[in-house]
């Protein structure tokens, strides 16, 4: 498939990239083999192509999870097992051909020029189009009536008398047979279609979501303004060119070392007692079984506390935490900390490359630079957790160059706890994982009782853990499962270090339900308590719900707005219906509080992927800031989204071969099963790690320079004689706050660009209050100063005004058709007689992972 696709791709960009380098990255659960390299930052969760059943069987189709906008880079193509062992050539063509497709959706962040929802369109000629690029591919629209032994009785399609466009069971069949090179990202099936479509090709009318997310731009003007095609010109010494190289990687085991900084400043601020709290729940909850640990202390100089060991039972946890620091002092030298953390891998006989190194310190180091040529060539995954405003910059730098984590914990004294949680294995084994139902801090006053319940719902509850910590003295503790059975503080467990710490283990399989707890502070002066709760997957055969989360960039230049993400899901499958909300902290301990949609507007690219989306631009100074995300499903309202995903090559019905119908097999349906689709209530916390803001304004009032978001959801009907617009409401700044007011332009020409839609006809909104973001919007007007009859079209686009008088991007270009129902027999007289035209429609790193 990559060796087919690497050639097909080197003449579609016309002579400039092809596969140079494949990894693929073989499950730690198969059988080792001599040709197996050790992978150094290669993972699971990283890479480019996973290859993995679906979940709840729904459907082998080859897509991109795809949700940033037009020209950013896509998170993973995935391909099922059957579709790869599976001859479907005449489906949706070569394998080589699909994977190009979904390339450049996840490379390149172009989009589908077809439209499984809205399949066809009237022209501006006031011909029926079906949503292509190009316009030259040729083929029938018919309606199948019958297949009896494989032979087809069909009629072609009529005019719907509301629409105007074909009734809701035509089909458009393309003719096997064509000269139309373009285009890749319509059907690639074809043979003749090699090349995307250019601006010359580009069918800017069509309702497709690449006209709709790249402003009417072709996908081959997006893809050359990717980096990937800066400065490159056509190879012209290749023909074609060589073959891709492919590695086979796989790891043995997990290899973790902590590094933790025990220099004098982490006496501040119990820093060194949060520290200790978080690596001892890392050890206990977090790391998976079967892993090998070490531990490595340093301030000016570093020591080995422990070399790698197998994390097997309690004896081996204690052993580890045993060593933990308990006294703050000395400077502060990362590289020693580093370098030691390599000795203490390289001593166990292990590799260094592919090991995981988690960095923590909260101290500032002029020679850190040093040993960037070690780290690079260590092969190790550095994850670094910078501890308050003051630690090392270049912090950043380490995770950067070798593929880690990033996280910033300060005030909130749960940030560590959420950056352990979050570093759990990336080799795709999501049910040995480690999962977050809940962390919490309160401020407790004297004497005061604070009560709070967690769901535990049944796709969890293996090794379960409920973890309380204090500040000044133990408080008092009473948890109940849902089935009614009490634990009380003697059966939570007093970590012998004093670190002000106790844990419950729930034998066996935690209850699912309600967990209900209750927290007594008695001590005479308020303090604060934090309660947090770890789990694992219950079933290894059913994925468990979980959330992920992190921003669109990792640093941030004001005035830029950046996107905060969250994906919620089961499996594969997206998980709808519940409350997202994000959490972000500045250095100084500011929060900005944000809940995030998936409404397929503002930020969020398609509404209904399980993707929950918001811009971010409560920018409050410079520095770090962190992100951590709590989804809650609630009053079950959750449910699965069983519908086959966006941004996936074309399933091909059938083809007209010298004039025969020649059919596939039908598209395996999948039934909206509503038993399975619902899901009960949860609650997963998650840590989006940490990004950089640089040029801001100091924190205070000033002036807004971020506009409304652009309306991406429009929708326009004729009424009567009156035109009926639906969308969802934008905000005073992007998605957040009010809109000032609406600017609604309508035209009889279509229109193409900014000038078009200056020129075209204002609309009157003096009675349209705009409502708050993410509302849905409801406007009706009738076209006054435009002669209307039966077939008239009407164009139109709509953007918004905040108070500091900043306009929005123009929406989207919607179409409305003033169609006057015919009689039957005439149904078809509007331009062209549709019985007698046929109808035109419709060297790279990669790294693949397979599970």
């Amino acid at each position: 498939m990559v060796t087919e696709a690497s050639t097909y791709l080197f003449h579609a960009t016309k002579r400039r990239v092809y596969f140079r380098n494949v990894s693929i990255l073989i499950p730690m659960t198969w059988k080792s083999k001599s040709e197996y390299f050790i992978p150094k930052q290669e993972s699971y969760d990283q890479a480019d192509v996973i290859v993995a059943n679906p979940y709840l069987k729904y459907g082998d189709d080859p897509y991109t999870l795809q949700y940033g906008r037009c020209g950013e880079k896509g998170k993973y193509i995935h391909f099922t097992p059957n579709f790869l062992l599976t001859n479907n050539f005449h489906i949706y063509g070569s394998r080589g051909r699909v994977f190009v497709h979904e390339w450049a959706h996840l490379r390149w962040g172009i989009f589908d020029e077809y439209n499984v929802d809205q399949p066809f369109y009237i022209s501006r000629k006031n011909t029926i189009e079906a949503t292509r690029c190009s316009t030259h591919i040729t083929g029938i629209n018919v309606v199948f009536k019958k297949c009896p032994g494989g032979s087809c009785i069909t009629s072609l399609c009529r005019r719907d008398s509301q629409t105007g466009l074909y009734e809701a069971k035509c089909t458009f069949l393309p003719k096997k047979s064509q000269t139309a090179k373009e285009s890749i990202m319509f059907m690639p099936s074809l043979h003749s279609v090699t090349e995307f479509c250019t601006e010359k090709t580009h069918n800017t009318e069509a309702p497709n979501l690449q006209n709709k997310m790249c402003n009417g731009k072709s996908t081959w003007d997006v893809i050359m303004n990717s980096v990937d095609f800066q400065n490159t010109s056509p190879m012209t010494e290749m023909n074609p060119p060589t073959h891709p190289t492919f590695s086979l990687l796989k790891s043995k085991q997990r290899v973790v070392c902590l590094v933790l900084d025990k220099s004098g400043s982490m006496s501040a601020e119990d820093r060194l007692f949060r520290m200790n709290q978080a690596a001892e729940l890392y050890l206990i909850q977090v790391i998976e079984k079967g892993s090998l640990v070490g531990m490595v202390t340093f301030d000016s100089v570093a020591e080995i506390q422990n070399h790698l060991t197998r994390i097997t039972d309690d004896n081996v946890y204690q052993k580890i935490t045993a060593k933990l620091p308990q006294v703050a002092n000395g400077g502060t030298s990362i590289c020693r900390g580093l370098k030691a953390g390599f000795q203490a891998i390289i001593h166990s006989d292990q590799s260094t490359s592919g090991s995981e190194i988690i960095l923590l310190t909260d101290g500032e180091d002029n020679e850190i630079n040093s040993c960037f040529e070690d780290v690079k060539r260590s092969g190790a995954i550095i994850h670094t957790i910078a501890l308050g405003p003051s630690a090392a910059k270049e912090l950043e730098t380490l995770s950067n160059m070798t593929g880690g984590y990033r996280f910033f914990a300060n005030k909130d004294i749960t940030g560590l706890t959420n950056a352990f949680s979050r570093i759990s294995s990336r080799s795709g084994s999501i049910t040995q994982q480690a999962i977050q139902l809940e962390s919490k801090a309160l401020k407790i006053t004297g004497r005061k009782r604070v009560n709070g319940t967690v769901p535990v719902d049944s796709t969890v509850g293996n090794d379960t853990f409920f973890v309380v910590t204090w500040t000044i003295q133990k408080p008092e503790i009473v948890l109940q499962d849902p089935k009614g059975k009490t634990y009380k503080t003697s059966d939570f467990k007093e970590d012998k270090l004093n670190i002000r710490s106790a844990r419950l283990q729930i034998p066996g399989i935690a209850e699912t339900g309600t967990w209900t707890y209750s927290l007594l502070n008695n001590h005479a002066s308020s303090q604060m308590l934090t309660v947090t709760v770890t789990t694992r997957a219950r079933s290894p055969t059913t994925p468990p719900v979980i959330a992920t989360a992190h921003m669109s960039q990792h640093t941030a230049h004001y005035p830029s707005p950046m996107i905060v993400y969250a994906q919620v899901s089961q499996g594969f499958l997206p998980v709808l219906g519940i409350s997202v909300i994000a959490i972000i902290e500045t250095e100084d301990g500011h929060q900005v509080t944000l809940e995030l949609w998936d409404n397929g507007a503002g930020a969020d690219t398609v509404k209904n992927d399980g993707i929950y989306s918001r811009y971010f631009t409560d920018y409050y100074g410079n520095g770090r800031y962190s992100l951590k995300v709590h989804a809650q499903a609630r009053n079950n309202t959750a449910r699965l989204n069983l519908r086959q995903p966006q941004n996936k090559v074309l399933y091909v019905p059938g083809y007209v071969e010298n004039g025969k119908i020649i059919l596939n097999p039908p598209r395996p349906e999948v039934k909206d099963d509503l038993a399975k689709a619902k899901i009960e209530d949860f609650s997963r916390l998650t840590s989006g790690g940490s990004f950089t803001v640089s040029g801001a304004p100091p924190p205070g009032n000033h002036p807004s320079v971020f506009p409304p978001s652009k309306i991406t959801d429009l929708e326009a009907k004729f009424k009567e004689d009156y035109i009926q617009l639906s969308w969802t409401a934008p905000g005073n700044v992007l998605d957040k706050g009010k809109a000032n007011s609406y600017v609604i332009r309508i035209s009889k020409s279509f229109m193409d660009r900014q000038e078009d839609f200056d020129n075209a006809t204002l609309v009157n909104t003096s009675n349209l209050i705009p409502k708050e973001a993410g509302s849905k919007e409801n406007f009706e007007f009738k076209p006054e100063h435009f002669r209307v009859e039966n077939g008239t079209k009407f164009y139109i686009s709509v953007q918004a005004i905040n108070e500091a008088n900043l306009i929005s991007e123009v929406s989207h270009i919607v179409q409305a058709i003033k169609f006057i129902p015919l009689p039957e027999d005439s149904v078809h007289d509007l331009g062209t007689k549709i019985s007698e035209i046929t109808l035109a429609i419709l060297g790279l790193p990669m790294i693949f992972s397979v599970f």
